[in-house]
């Protein structure tokens, strides 16, 4: 049944649903199926990624029984009070949550504001949260509040709950630790791919990529001996657009400014020797697995200022090379690891084992 807007009472809405953007109406319909005493209304207002739904159950347990059956609701949000998309009137409504985070070890306020006001999201926040945290005595915490008060602003309405601080994820949080500074220290040593002109484009296109990726601080080409100049050629100029699409893409997405990694062509032998007194760490499948010496590659890329990471390809790093190695390491026992997934499979594993080593963990099996 499609629902008008002036059938509707927007003021008794129960749980505001969020969607993937153009999704809302697959939703709604399911949510009609699975809650067929309930009203729903996708896109309200024609906002994008929203359902509201009306019911007669409580609104948290409405909101429980969504969040078990409907994977396609990104986010539930059990309404407790509705006001006019007024300030002063908000934060009169807000205080009627009071009693739902009096007993919290913290909270924030969340405000997501649709269409055009005289006030915006953020002044919502420090007046609502002011007032409640003057009338509750719960600290606030911006950063993992224990609990969300949620202030969803759809035009002329405006609806307000509380939610666990869970739901609200964040990338970074206690426990996890920033490991991008410690890929700086990475100079990726890779074998050319050389293969006729387009396989060794495409191939370079790829590793360009993964090494922008992960930011290293540097990409080696590591030839051996004479080889063919166009192919050599294809793979570099495939290396530097997969550098620059992948950095593009970071300079407008992140917070940070990326740093964008350099590009060197040495002979891999001449490398080694240049930089036998550096760590060395080679990854091939003679090595030892991972799992066994993860604490000791973490503890390398720590403590030196820069570590060489050498990465074979269509021929593996030559075994000469593995008596100069600091580690020789398996990365994925009984599986050869395709030349175009190896250095991110490197990378991954790095972060993997400084993340062990930050956040206290060790080896136990090799105690």
């Amino acid at each position: 049944m499609n629902l008008k807007t002036d059938e509707l009472d927007f003021s008794k809405a129960s749980v505001i649903v969020k969607t993937l953007r153009r999704y809302e109406r697959v939703t709604a319909q399911i949510l009609r199926e699975n809650f067929p005493e309930a009203k729903v209304l996708a896109e309200p207002l024609s906002f994008s990624g929203l359902v509201l739904v009306w019911s007669n159950l409580p609104s948290d347990d409405l909101a429980r029984e969504i969040e078990a059956k409907v994977p396609e609701a990104e986010r539930v949000l059990p309404v407790k009070c509705y006001a006019p998309a007024e300030i002063e009137s908000i934060m009169d409504a807000a205080r009627k949550v009071i009693d739902h985070i009096r007993s919290a070890k913290s909270f924030a306020v969340n405000t997501v504001r649709r269409g055009r006001h005289s006030f915006s999201s953020i002044d919502v926040n420090i007046k609502v949260g002011s007032a409640l945290k003057d009338a509750s005595g719960c600290p606030v915490n911006l950063d993992f509040p224990d609990k969300v008060v949620f202030v969803e602003i759809i035009g002329p309405h405006a609806y307000i709950g509380v939610a666990d601080g869970r739901i609200f994820l964040k990338k970074m949080r206690p426990g996890k630790f920033q490991v991008r500074e410690y890929f700086r220290k990475v100079s990726l040593v890779q074998m050319p791919y050389l293969g006729g002109l387009d396989a060794s484009h495409e191939m370079g296109v790829r590793i360009g990529r993964e090494a922008q990726t992960f930011e290293v601080g540097e990409l080696v080409i590591a030839p051996i001996g004479s080889v063919r100049a166009d192919e050599l050629n294809a793979f570099i100029k495939g290396i530097f657009e997969g550098i620059e699409s992948r950095y593009q893409i970071q300079a407008k997405t992140y917070a940070h400014k990326p740093h964008k990694t350099e590009v060197y062509v040495q002979n891999l032998y001449e490398l080694v020797r240049e930089r036998a007194k550096e760590p060395i760490i080679v990854f091939e499948p003679e090595g030892e697995p991972i799992s066994s010496v993860s604490l000791d590659l973490a503890e390398k890329v720590i403590k030196s200022s820069r570590v060489n990471f050498l990465v074979g390809s269509r021929e593996g790093i030559p075994h000469g090379v593995f008596r100069f190695a600091s580690l020789v390491v398996d990365l994925c026992p009984g599986v050869t690891i395709a030349t175009d997934m190896a250095a991110a499979s490197a990378l991954t594993a790095l972060a993997f084992a400084v993340h062990q080593k930050l956040s206290g963990g060790v080896n136990e099996a090799e105690d």
